[in-house]
């Protein structure tokens, strides 16, 4: 084993603005074995998520930031071709903490056992994955839908927002998206059933709001933040309910986040926003799992993942997030 190469994408640097090939030292360096209670994986599948971008930021959050000459934090599924850990074998196929590198060697804190007879690999990175558990409790257990509400769902065109809206669908829900695009606008409608949609690049969204939620907003679930999060709040009805999963629209900023100016319509609607982060829901990820997995086999949910290949693009591939380029949940096939 010593023989194979890893390479790694550590941080080199922390960054001001968007995130560039320069953040990040390429390295190779030789494969190791695993020693008592270790693991060596294989990655396959890479998840590149809006979250990478506040990993690197040396503040305060929910997880510490990578640290400088670390290898770049990431989820992904790989197979377990080395093994010194009683509960993982050789052939396993896992989802964990891998980083950006080809292969992980550590212990498996958090990992767990995924099965790709069952579901293709890159499914265990959207809806069967951190991606839908997401979309699932912040929905249901912050957004707290009932049937017949009005759920509008920005960056409804990504990974946790597509999964979002099309939750609500089958919780009874009326869903509007906002997205970026014709192409992205016609797939919420005529491919995932939302029954509408604004496209934020073509149109004002306080108008967009107008028509497609004359009766205000019940349940608003935020990807973005900024302006869009402002219109939201302009128009939300009595007893609304505001998801704050992300806001990416803030992330690559080189100033202070901006944050929203239409507070007040939180006091006036007697309106609720909070925020939620997934991993407080892990003591519960097999019922979000179990759902998910129903309902997708049931042809209610479906899952798009745009898979980018080649480890060596990774700090191009993971400025798509950022200027909307990609389409569904964004992976990369080491």
């Amino acid at each position: 084993m010593s023989a194979q190469i890893n390479r790694q994408f550590q941080l080199a640097q922390r960054p001001v603005g968007a995130a560039t090939r320069d953040t990040f030292a390429y390295v190779e360096t030789p494969v190791g074995e695993p020693g008592p209670g270790q693991i060596l994986v294989k990655n396959q599948y890479l998840s590149l998520d809006p979250a990478m971008r506040g990993w690197m930021n040396d503040a305060k959050s929910y997880i510490a930031p990578v640290a400088i000459g670390d290898v770049m934090r990431a989820l992904g599924v790989g197979k377990v071709i080395a093994s010194q850990h009683p509960d993982f074998k050789v052939g396993d196929e896992v989802n964990g903490a891998l980083g950006v590198q080809d292969y992980f060697l550590g212990e498996p804190k958090g990992f767990y056992k995924v099965d790709s007879q069952r579901a293709p690999l890159p499914l265990y990175l959207s809806a069967l994955g951190m991606t839908g558990m997401t979309a699932y409790f912040g929905f249901l257990d912050v957004g707290l839908p009932q049937a017949g509400d009005t759920v509008v769902v920005s960056g409804a065109a990504g990974a946790v927002g597509s999964v979002v809206g099309q939750i609500a669908k089958i919780k009874g829900c009326r869903v509007v998206g906002i997205a970026g695009g014709a192409d992205k606008c016609r797939y919420l409608v005529d491919e995932l059933g939302f029954d509408g949609a604004i496209d934020y690049k073509a149109e004002d969204v306080n108008a967009g709001l107008k028509r497609e939620c004359p009766k205000g907003v019940n349940v608003f679930f935020d990807n973005v933040g900024g302006d869009i999060l402002d219109a939201v709040l302009a128009r939300l009805a009595p007893k609304a309910r505001v998801v704050i999963c992300g806001a990416i629209s803030q992330y690559n900023n080189k100033e202070a986040v901006r944050g929203p100016a239409n507070y007040l319509s939180l006091l006036v609607n007697r309106a609720r926003m909070e925020g939620m982060v997934v991993m407080d829901y892990a003591h519960r990820f097999q019922e979000g799992f179990k759902d998910m997995a129903t309902w997708i086999a049931e042809g209610k949910l479906k899952s798009k993942e745009d898979i980018v290949e080649g480890l060596e693009t990774f700090p191009e591939t993971l400025a798509k997030l950022f200027s909307g380029e990609n389409f569904g949940k964004l992976v990369l096939k080491v």
